[in-house]
């Protein structure tokens, strides 16, 4: 009897995702509880497990799919309804996408290498390595004619991954023109002279991908505008002085990483001098909710993280009442399980205040766009020896640039200065984090 795959509950107000990719094909055995299907929400990635042991029958919805929480999206059924089930549902596969091709697509639109019989596409034996990949590492597979059972996956589980595709077909192209000669360009006895030109024509191969905005991009790109069309955003800066941080990192680290097991960094620092400034000014770490304005007496701090699909800003909850050890563990486990794609929902709902760090990609000065209904946002920079004047002197000090982005609807220009400036004076005499000056 067919045991039905329906899409599982994703959490608070999110009632529809996409089906980013199959990881078990009809006629494949399954465990009860085994992934066998992976979905893209607004926030995260989630796996879609087997309720029951059996085999995979049927596929109701193709990759790219929107399904809705409750859907049915496959079967599991006995290994004899395998056999009876998988051909109907290929046929019938290839018949609508026969159909929908001949109306929708123009001749020799939409062709890939194997559709057009190019003779270096993968042959009919690498079949079942094709189509058990996702759509874009299918895509770059056929399109740079690489064989996909020769690469090794780097990706979860040892998927493949598209810079695998791309790495692999780098490598056969270098091998490629290191065995044979390259042809001399071809001379046309009416082309004129070559003369210098604005613009000329490239030559050479040249390729376009067009790949459908992920659900993430997609939310991100919308509360991004949302932001700037609603909060009335102003930025303001100021620098600061990093010596006493690192010296202080430089003479406890041993012992901190000795006694707590996890590295002390910058962002415990910054994590608590937030949180002092913002019991000076509460309304950094306030909200509008339609007419009211809601003040709090914790802090929950929203840490950017770059992940392997985009920005994600997991939440350090009641960071103001944590010790540098907490933060540090709690940082470290955001950021090992956002690289994993392992950052559940709840990871990420809520927030009172974020800080993104874009120093450690090496920016130096930006203007962050504060995360609804956030009100403010303190954006991290490099950290850069500049010539700085102390007490009469110009000296070389390792300065960082602040900027803190807030909604002036609920921030007056002096609040923001302020809190700025309480997060300098405690970075650089961290001594005020001790006792709360």
């Amino acid at each position: 009897m067919a045991t039905d795959v329906q899409v599982p509950a994703l959490g608070e107000s999110i009632t529809e995702g996409t089906l980013a990719q199959w990881l078990k094909q009809p006629g494949d055995k399954v465990a009860a509880d085994e992934p066998i299907a992976s979905l893209e929400t607004d926030k995260v990635t989630v796996e879609v497990p087997a309720p029951a042991a059996g085999v995979l029958t049927e596929q109701l919805v193709k990759e790219g799919d929107t399904v809705a929480v409750g859907a049915l999206i496959a079967r599991i059924g006995e290994a004899g309804e395998a056999a009876a089930s998988v051909p109907a549902q290929d046929a019938a596969s290839a018949s609508a996408q026969a159909a929908a091709g001949a109306t929708t697509n123009p001749p020799g639109a939409g062709e890939t290498p194997a559709l057009r019989g190019d003779e270096h596409a993968p042959e009919v034996g690498d079949e079942d390595h094709i189509t058990t990949l996702s759509p874009a590492v299918r895509r770059a597979v056929l399109e740079y004619h690489v064989d996909p059972s020769k690469i090794r996956g780097t990706g979860k589980d040892g998927r493949l991954t598209k810079d695998d595709v791309l790495a692999a077909a780098q490598a056969q192209k270098t091998g490629e023109v290191a065995r044979a000669p390259q042809p001399e360009p071809e001379v046309r006895a009416s082309a004129p002279a070559p003369q210098k030109a604005v613009s000329a024509p490239a030559t050479g191969d040249r390729h376009e991908e067009r790949i459908k905005m992920s659900r993430l991009r997609q939310t991100i790109a919308r509360r991004l505008k949302e932001a700037q069309n609603t909060a009335a955003m102003l930025t303001t800066f100021n620098d600061v002085d990093m010596s006493a941080v690192i010296d202080a990192r430089a003479r406890y680290k041993d012992l901190f990483e000795k006694k707590h097991g996890i590295r002390l960094g910058f962002m415990g620092f910054f994590v608590k001098a937030c949180a002092l400034a913002a019991k000076d000014v509460p309304s950094v770490n306030a909200s509008i909710e339609g007419e009211e304005i809601v003040y709090r007496d914790y802090l929950d701090v929203s840490i950017a993280v770059s992940a392997p699909k985009g920005l994600v800003v997991p939440v350090i909850r009641n960071a103001d009442r944590m010790s540098f050890a907490e933060i540090e563990k709690t940082i470290a486990d955001y950021g090992k399980r956002a690289k994993e794609g392992t950052l559940g929902i709840e990871d990420m709902q809520g927030g009172t205040f974020t800080i993104s760090n874009g120093g450690v990609f090496g920016s130096l000065l930006s203007t962050p766009i504060i995360n609804p209904p956030q009100s403010a946002v303190l954006g991290m920079h490099r950290i850069e020896e500049r010539p700085v004047v102390k007490e009469g002197q110009i000296v070389a000090r390792p300065m960082m640039y602040l900027a803190l982005s807030y909604d002036h609807r609920l921030i007056d220009g002096r609040e923001a200065v302020t809190f700025l400036v309480r997060v300098k004076e405690a970075i650089e005499d961290p001594t005020r984090l001790l006792i709360d000056l």
